[in-house]
């Protein structure tokens, strides 16, 4: 090997080292680069399923009769479609604005274009009563938290619904009347309708027709049809049942046993099993959203938050601890407002061509 001097030697260290250089010049650049370049948009992701629900909390026997009182003194069947269609208030919602988009159907029209819906049968049932459908749809956090207690304490909410019988009996509020009968049977109090073919729906207001006064449920909406302001209750418009008989969701499918403390559909227990239950985490006192679980729907329960049974704190009627930061206080009355304004000055409800039978009065 030829013997280099020591220029040639010193001129080699500088290529040497000036290549280093430019290599790691050139992958600086590389990494600067790939840097700046933005990065791939995001994959779309499924939206996340609503987050998982505490377990249910026991509602007292207090708390039971308030949230029963809007519908203890209905007739008997009445009382088991409302329990069961509790349970299902997207299927409400969804009745309540068809009914409300077919106005002028005679009875016989009216159950053949129910039939082919694909409700909960005691969901169509309660298209035979618009007055009662309208109040479910209209104070729909009331009628989510009725059907969370029907569906967890299913025995306790029917013993509610006799206790409040038992009251309203002992302050004179519930007798015999023309259009319904009132019979105690055994420390049961049963009430049926005296026509075979005819439901008046006893109007009345929940909060003082049992002979002490009970807060009303927050942004309660008074309903006209089942909402009565004087004392006692009321009878208005009485609802053909006839038509609805041939239909296996009809009046004569429907009944409570008062023994063994259960809704009964065709003579078997009928016990709630809705799948699509309120969202809570909207606002309380309006419709806010639904969610409806692929298998099974969650248990509903306090989750430390309001439910209607305390007054609450800042007056917006939104429920507080895990679902609050959610401000829809106006919201919330203004869906109350517009359930009023729909309904204000008397029912308008779709459903029977002239709105039903006309009579009755005062008990």
């Amino acid at each position: 090997m030829p013997i280099r001097s020591p220029k040639h030697r010193l001129a080699a260290l500088l290529i040497l080292v000036a290549a280093a250089e430019a290599a790691v010049l050139l992958t600086g650049d590389a990494r600067v680069t790939a840097q700046d370049q933005a990065p791939p948009p995001p994959a779309a992701e499924e939206a996340a399923p609503p987050a998982e629900e505490g377990p249910y909390v026991k509602l007292s026997k207090q708390q039971l009769g308030r949230l029963v009182a809007p519908i203890a003194l209905y007739p008997d069947s009445l009382v088991a479609q409302v329990l069961a269609a509790s349970t299902y208030p997207s299927q409400i919602v969804d009745a309540e604005e068809w009914l409300k988009a077919h106005p002028g159907l005679s009875a016989a029209d009216l159950a053949a274009q129910v039939d082919k819906q694909p409700w909960e049968p005691s969901v169509k049932a309660l298209v035979q009563f618009p007055s009662v459908l309208a109040n479910l749809s209209s104070n729909l956090g009331w009628t989510s938290e009725l059907g969370d207690a029907y569906y967890n304490q299913p025995e306790e909410v029917m013993k509610a619904v006799q206790e409040m019988r038992k009251k309203a009996r002992k302050a004179g509020n519930l007798n015999s009347t023309p259009q319904l009968n009132v019979v105690d049977q055994e420390g049961k109090i049963d009430i049926e309708p005296v026509e075979t073919n005819v439901v008046y729906v006893p109007a009345y207001d929940p909060w003082l027709v049992y002979g002490y006064p009970i807060a009303p449920w927050p942004y309660w909406v008074e309903v006209p049809g089942v909402w009565w302001a004087g004392p006692g209750i009321y009878f208005g418009v009485g609802y053909p049942i006839l038509p609805f008989y041939t239909f296996g969701w009809g009046w004569g499918g429907w009944g409570v046993d008062w023994y063994h403390w259960h809704v009964h559909y065709h003579g078997r227990p009928y016990f709630a099993r809705g799948p699509a239950f309120f969202d809570r985490r909207a606002y309380y006192g309006g419709r806010g959203d639904f969610y409806h679980p692929r298998n099974m729907r969650p248990n509903a329960g306090d989750r430390g938050g309001y439910r209607g049974f305390n007054p609450p704190r800042n007056g917006t009627g939104v429920r507080s601890g895990e679902f609050s930061g959610i401000d829809h206080g106006g919201a919330t009355r203004g869906y109350s407002a517009r359930g009023q304004s729909s309904y204000g000055g008397g029912f308008h409800g779709g459903g029977f061509a002239g709105g039903g039978f006309h009579g009755g009065g005062r008990r």
